[in-house]
């Protein structure tokens, strides 16, 4: 039998930019996992989650920036916790698991944020000039995290027959972009790991769906370059302005609520209307 809990139809206001906004508490009684929570848009998916009810994890090998989101969290009167974890190994995976199922009894969503970008830099050559072990490094992270992320929680959520996973691919996958081959070959991969998990999985009450953003301002302290580099990526967008990361977090917070319970297997590209497909 299907472990759901109703949705809350009452609200709590966030600030949005300096505006309050109401947000439907869906997540109410989920304890969610949100990989690389402590910086960028998982900190914003994790934000989102706990605003809308759940107990957030955040699985971040930045120990002390995890801890530092969870805190302000705290603050705030949400609740959420952090755990120092490497999605590459998988026995720290299986800890941080076994420590949330002690701690709160239940998974029931994830969100696979976790990548090589920006926080764990990658190069920007051409397919040539990268070194295999980056390349190698690369898939580690985005890809085998991923995989590795979702072996460790499903068994929790399979025992309850009900789970949410949400991977984070990117806009680039549809596109394609020079000078980062590894990063988008990775995230293209998520497309592909996303439908198939989602067959595997779907008997079991588990939904496995996909996020594809644009490009993002989401730095915490972008320079001019980064600033110069998201507007230039207004040019071919239906919605001609910057995306930030208040525009992605109500499509993760959708896949990870009861109003997305007859949807798997697919990917929701976030973008301004820069990718139409």
């Amino acid at each position: 039998m299907s472990d759901r809990v109703a949705g809350d139809e009452t609200s709590v206001l966030v600030a949005s930019d300096g505006a309050a906004v109401a947000i439907p508490e869906r997540l109410q009684n989920r304890v969610a996992i949100v990989t690389g929570g402590g910086h960028g848009l998982g900190r914003a998916y994790a934000t989102r989650l706990a605003s809308e009810g759940a107990h957030v994890v955040i699985a971040e090998l930045d120990r002390d920036a995890g801890e530092s989101v969870a805190a302000e969290l705290r603050e705030r009167g949400l609740t959420a916790s952090a755990y120092g974890t490497d999605i590459t190994d998988a026995a720290a995976l299986e800890t941080m698991v076994s420590s949330v199922v002690e701690a709160h009894g239940r998974i029931d969503i994830l969100v696979n944020n976790a990548a090589m970008f920006s926080r764990v830099p990658m190069s920007r050559s051409l397919f040539d000039a990268i070194e295999p072990d980056e390349w190698d490094r690369m898939m580690s992270v985005n890809l085998k995290g991923t995989w590795l992320a979702c072996r460790a929680v499903v068994p929790e959520m399979r025992k309850r027959g009900y789970g949410k996973i949400i991977n984070i691919s990117s806009g680039t996958a549809f596109k394609g972009m020079t000078t980062r081959i590894h990063y988008v070959t990775s995230k293209a991969g998520i497309l592909g790991y996303t439908k198939v998990l989602a067959r595997e999985l779907g008997a079991d009450g588990i939904t496995v769906n996909c996020v594809a953003p644009g490009s993002t301002l989401s730095e915490e302290a972008p320079d001019a370059a980064t600033l110069a580099f998201r507007k230039d990526a207004t040019g071919d967008r239906a919605i001609p302005r910057v995306q930030v990361a208040d525009d992605l977090v109500g499509a993760v917070a959708f896949f990870a609520s009861a109003d997305s319970d007859f949807i798997t297997g697919q990917t929701l590209v976030v973008d301004g209307g820069s990718y139409m497909h």
